[in-house]
């Protein structure tokens, strides 16, 4: 644990000059391949295991630095440390300013605070970066219900969930339907 807490120090302390984060991957092809994958299989354990595909692709950051903010961030969102998710993941966003997934989960982290209008604004910009982030795309609208704005929430879980029918919110669809529009 004290390695752990002495890794991250160095790595959330260390200036922003140190070294600049490398572009991330091009993951755009890839991502239309399993849209296109998620939408053609039937199984829901099919479904579920090209959602967790697109997950490993979103998740794999752009050099070690920012695989270990982003893992630091994970686990102490896990653990509920809120705070100090928050601190990885601004570390994150400021040291790779190109790396949606950076984005997508401070908006998370915003989410769980009930910060729907900074969710927001981090989403946008993850989906500005990686337009077929479905995660980001399903957060939007999860933010948006927050806000209580639900007809735009519709529209966008409903795009997400063109991308990926096998998407847990789904549920949400006919909800919105029977409250707002």
């Amino acid at each position: 644990m004290k390695n752990r807490i002495a890794l991250c120090f160095c790595i959330l302390a260390s200036p922003v000059w140190a070294d600049e984060c490398p572009m991330p991957v091009d993951i755009t092809l890839q991502m239309a391949d399993l849209i296109e994958e998620a939408n053609k299989v039937t199984s829901q354990t099919d479904g579920f295991s090209v959602t967790h595909r697109m997950w490993m692709l979103w998740k794999t950051a752009p050099d070690k630095r920012a695989q270990d903010l982003l893992d630091i961030g994970l686990e102490r969102r896990g653990g509920m440390d809120l705070v100090g998710a928050m601190a990885a993941f601004d570390a994150l966003v400021e040291y790779c300013p190109n790396y949606a997934e950076g984005y997508n989960q401070r908006a998370f982290v915003s989410f769980m605070r009930h910060d729907f209008d900074q969710a927001l604004i981090d989403l946008d910009i993850a989906l500005e970066l990686s337009p077929n982030h479905v995660a980001a795309e399903s957060g939007k609208a999860l933010s948006l219900i927050g806000l209580g704005r639900k007809e735009e929430a519709y529209i966008v879980l409903k795009s997400a969930i063109r991308k990926n029918p096998w998407l847990p919110e789904k549920d949400l669809l006919a909800r919105l339907i029977d409250e707002s529009i």
